[in-house]
């Protein structure tokens, strides 16, 4: 049987079963619900999202329209493994600390102090800035903590290209950027991301406990940095980002810093325009859903804006589990069926 939607309001609930007495709208944690139809959005069409969800073995899906919820189906106050997911998350608080002058884009590896276990950084990696981290392009192709087979077998030789001047999506450049802002701010990232982004949100589930530093030393000194979120809270940061990182009146994230790190910076699929910008990937306009940005984690989770449309879409996987039926290949059917969907928005 098909799981509870908890995207109907309670208002279309009671239409629904022929009750006219008023009651209080329903919500999903701290957000409010609205009627699909309220807004243009066809059920059908988030029926078939749902459905292919749970086939495919999904844990959560969110869908948040204007800061409404309008579709949450599964476990959305899990807290589930991040992934890569753990870069956007990260992209706040370099926003946050470079306004700040704690943190500065065009410091050089050499300046920082940052080196790896042997083979140890050239000359000429150590050259490569920390803007040339944010964009993936440092041409540092050490190994990496928390790096995937296909990471390993595609990673470029040393040496083979000049920072700044080639673009691998690379798990050193990701995880070092986590030492470099512990190393220059003096806090950690998981503390950091509770102070400055968690509480004024309102996450009701991040908890500073639910960062692991994920060491393999035998590959690097620099450690990854996954969370443990949920897709309630991590609805939250995507809402934060389509605003531009105002909340509520405050500007948590430099609205600027946003624009710089949701803009293509580095062409990655051609055929369908697909960039990565900073610590998040880019989609063109030309798709016709507006401005378009995410990020997924082990190809499988994904947390989507759509500033345009007014959406933030966030999909889950246990992957503590045995066995893990979705795939990368359903995460682009997912896509599809997504884009279908906000297709009637436009």
């Amino acid at each position: 049987m098909r799981q509870q939607r908890l995207h109907i309001s309670a208002l279309l609930a009671l239409l629904l079963i022929g009750c006219s007495a008023p009651v209080a709208s329903e919500k999903v944690g701290v957000f409010e619900t609205i009627s699909p139809q309220a807004v243009g959005l066809s059920m059908e069409k988030l029926d078939a999202l749902v459905d292919f969800c749970e086939e495919k073995g999904s844990a959560a899906l969110l869908i948040l329209y204007d800061g409404k919820v309008v579709l949450s189906w599964g476990e959305v106050e899990t807290r589930y493994a991040s992934h890569s997911i753990r870069k956007a998350l990260l992209n706040s608080l370099y926003g946050i600390y470079v306004q700040r002058g704690d943190l500065e884009l065009d410091m050089t590896m050499e300046e920082l102090g940052i080196d790896d276990i042997p083979p140890a950084l050239t000359e000429e990696e150590k050259q490569a800035t920390v803007f040339d981290l944010l964009r993936s392009r440092s041409g540092v192709y050490h190994p990496a903590a928390g790096e995937t087979q296909l990471m390993a077998d595609t990673r470029p030789e040393r040496g083979s290209h000049p920072p700044g001047s080639f673009y691998y999506y690379n798990n050193w450049d990701f995880n070092v950027l986590g030492t470099i802002f512990e190393q220059q701010t003096g806090k950690g990232i998981f503390e950091a991301f509770y102070e400055e982004v968690a509480q004024p949100l309102g996450m009701i589930h991040f908890r500073v406990e639910d960062g692991i530093y994920a060491y393999e030393r035998d590959k690097s000194l620099h450690p990854a940095y996954p969370f443990l979120i949920s897709a309630h809270d991590m609805a939250l940061y995507g809402l934060l980002y389509m605003n531009d990182g105002n909340w509520k009146g405050r500007q948590i994230v430099p609205a600027a810093w946003i624009a710089e790190s949701t803009k293509p910076h580095s062409l990655m699929n051609p055929e369908i325009g697909l960039s990565y910008g900073m610590l998040w990937n880019v989609l063109p306009e030309e798709l016709g859903l507006g401005r378009f940005f995410f990020h997924t984690g082990v190809g499988i989770h994904m947390l989507a804006v759509l500033p345009d449309l007014k959406v933030v879409v966030v999909h889950r996987v246990d992957t503590f589990a045995d066995e893990v039926s979705f795939t990368g290949d359903d995460l682009n059917e997912l896509f599809n069926l997504l884009g279908a969907a906000l297709a009637d928005l436009r």
